[in-house]
């Protein structure tokens, strides 16, 4: 197998291949290693690439593999992870100044059951700072930029874990998704990516952001590899009580199951309101695959979504300058002025605001549900209503400017996050100008099975997935 058709192959595929020893985790490791070396000048995705470490580890995966242990679904196959991930006695970065003088005690328990599972980790990955900015911009190690055309953003904060994944320099990455940071990367640089329920997964040994909002998924390059992912990860831990004790199902399994006679649900509100006629015609077409699948396509009522969004932007705000505190008011230079302008917002909230948003969760969840699945199992709707902007046009800072573009930018994500409902990102097109378009699928809660099903039988029928930027 070249080089080439190594990095071509999806994470699935490739760990089949390991496993049937028709290519060594070292040479995937080194196609892989090359790949990233060669793209970093270009894409500016990597904070830190372990090459020593890497061949090392892919060196006992082989020696591991030849004596009949394997490790588990995901042996030798090579990944990067946004910096916000703990490693124990490795410092992160969270992507600014922060974090870089204290090293972790223990290891995040994302990455311990990737470890766990035969997974390599063979870098760390640029990202927006302190995972709060969904564009990509990072002002302390240079901004990030998309593969399909690098002036543009890559969407954030999950920044290197997209654009890495699409330049195939990476076959999956963590992200994290408060607001929208693995659903916009995903969109922008043409990747899938699944936002988990609230609860699926352990954010323990993560960055956190919001404790009310954060999230813990995959970017990939397909569905299938998203499914392979989170069945990894997934799951109760005793060190995030947050976590939902259920068992995790067999996504595998249960994204091959058709996808005839599922409704799919199309909003009459919100989504598409003020979308861009190019987006519009992206997501008919991709409806119009779902009926030829043998799924039902229904129009479907929300209730106020304007309230959540506002209710979530208060938690947040509140949730993150409470995390920062301490450290904004003794080191408050060592912030970006966009990070510190967002982190100070969340100090006019009344208590009494951010009390009455959370409330709202429960109350908006049932509305939610109530509208939408009692008539349909999933809803379909655009990532984004724009296309993808230049980094320049984007580059705001933290002038007058902010809270527009946070809040466009995040207008059709966030609503995912503040219900705690999953949300897959799969790609449904591409623009004229050649960028990628995403679609999101958001279902009921604990049921990411059904969106694999969709997004995967999505997939089976068309191309996009499978087209690379030309690097």
């Amino acid at each position: 197998m070249t080089e080439a058709e190594v990095l071509g192959l999806s994470c699935a595929a490739l760990a089949s291949a390991i496993r049937e020893r028709r290519v060594s985790a070292v040479k995937a490791m080194e196609a892989t290693l090359a790949r990233a070396q060669a793209v970093q000048s270009k894409l500016n995705a990597f904070l830190r690439i372990d090459i020593e470490l890497a061949l090392d580890a892919a060196r006992l995966a082989d020696r591991d593999l030849a004596r009949g242990h394997l490790r588990g679904p995901l042996h030798g196959v090579p990944m990067a992870h946004k910096d916000m991930y703990y490693r124990k006695g490795v410092a992160s970065s969270y992507g600014g100044k922060i974090g870089p003088s204290r090293p972790a005690p223990s290891t995040a328990t994302a990455l311990e059951r990737l470890d766990a599972a035969g997974a390599i980790q063979f870098g760390v990955l640029n990202m927006a700072e302190c995972a709060f900015g969904p564009t990509g911009h990072n002002y302390h190690y240079g901004h990030c930029r998309n593969a399909w055309k690098p002036a543009c953003i890559t969407g954030g904060s999950s920044s290197g874990s997209g654009t890495t994944i699409a330049a195939r320099a990476n076959f999956a990455a963590l992200g994290s998704d408060t607001g929208g940071s693995i659903r916009l990367p995903a969109t922008f640089c043409g990747t899938a990516g699944i936002k988990p329920t609230y609860g699926r997964v352990s954010r323990a040994g993560a960055m956190p952001l919001s404790f009310t909002l954060d999230t813990v998924g995959p970017l990939a390059r397909t569905v299938e590899d998203c499914a392979l992912v989170l069945a990894a990860v997934a799951g109760p831990d005793a060190r995030d009580p947050t976590t939902d004790p259920r068992p995790v199902p067999d996504y595998l399994s249960a994204m091959a199951r058709p996808v005839q006679g599922l409704t799919v649900g199309q909003p009459r509100q919100y989504f598409y309101d003020g979308c861009d006629a190019e987006i519009v015609a992206l997501m008919e077409a991709s409806l119009e695959s779902f009926r030829k699948l043998g799924a039902t396509v229904v129009e479907v009522d929300l209730p106020d979504v304007d309230s959540w969004n506002a209710a979530a932007t208060m938690i947040i705000s509140a949730e993150a300058v409470a995390l920062h505190g301490n450290w904004l008011r003794a080191r408050p230079q060592d912030y970006s002025a966009q990070v510190r302008a967002r982190l100070e917002s969340g100090l006019t909230i009344p208590a009494a605001a951010y009390i009455d948003s959370l409330r709202l969760r429960g109350v908006a969840l049932e509305a939610f549900c109530r509208a939408v699945f009692s008539k349909v199992d999933v809803l379909h709707a655009p990532v984004v209503a724009f296309q993808t902007p230049t980094i320049a046009e984007t580059d705001v800072g933290g002038g007058p400017g902010l809270p527009a573009l946070m809040a466009q930018l995040t207008r059709l994500t966030r609503p995912g996050n503040f219900l705690g409902v999953p949300a897959l990102s799969v790609q449904a097109g591409f623009s004229k100008a050649g960028m990628p378009v995403g679609m999101q699928l958001l279902g009921r809660p604990f049921d990411e099975a059904t969106l694999f099903a969709l997004g995967h039988a999505f997939q089976c029928t068309t191309d996009f997935h499978a087209k690379a930027p030309p690097l």
